[in-house]
């Protein structure tokens, strides 16, 4: 998706973002790489690395689904948008909504960076 995409279906059923980042980012309280911290209004936040088991493993199918679920809430799984601060650490979600068998999503490449970037778009704290 690009970032035109992701503004005009913004607020919209049918688009679920998801930000892969660490809590600290996504809350605004640290951001080393942008100017500006936050995120994208009305997106759930899933790290990363909450697809890895303590095994250093990507945790079972039936595990990544339940928590996929809990996290949307009843949001379809094929409205998710998975993005991070570059395009690069939203993948591992990405892969995981497959593996639980939530079928394929879609990944905003830009992310964060370019968000918060573009002038006039909104960006939320907390």
């Amino acid at each position: 998706k690009h970032t035109a995409e992701v503004a005009k279906a913004l607020g919209q059923a049918a688009q679920t973002l998801v930000d892969a980042r660490a809590p600290a980012r996504y809350k605004g309280e640290t951001e080393p790489f942008d100017p500006v911290a936050g995120h994208i209004p009305g997106a759930l936040n899933r790290p990363f690395n909450s697809n890895i088991g303590a095994d250093g493993l990507m945790k079972p199918a039936q595990v990544l689904r339940a928590e996929f679920e809990a996290l949307l809430a009843g949001h379809a799984a094929d409205s998710v948008v998975h993005h991070c601060g570059s395009g690069i650490s939203a993948i591992p979600n990405v892969i995981a909504m497959e593996v639980a068998g939530l079928g394929r999503t879609a990944l905003y490449a830009g992310s964060w960076s370019e968000w918060c970037n573009t002038p006039g778009l909104p960006c939320a704290q907390g």
